[in-house]
């Protein structure tokens, strides 16, 4: 995948990790995605839609901005 899809991955992985949520409990809250996808999104390994993004920003708390690489 992309650098961008990458640094995506580790910057919701950040916030994550920061709100002590694991990457199920985060997968069940944004909709019940599932755990593996929400992995993959992390590792950057998936084109990340602009809904899910920011469905994920929401979940974390977090402005969309946050989410993406300066």
């Amino acid at each position: 995948m992309s650098e961008i899809s990458k640094q995506v991955g580790r910057l919701i992985r950040k916030y994550r990790v920061e709100k002590n949520i694991t990457q199920e409990n985060l997968a069940l809250l944004c909709g019940g995605i599932d755990r593996s996808y929400l992995g993959r999104i992390e590792r950057g390994e998936v084109n990340l839609s602009v809904e899910k993004l920011y469905e994920i920003a929401n979940t974390l708390e977090v402005h969309v901005r946050d989410l993406l690489p300066k």
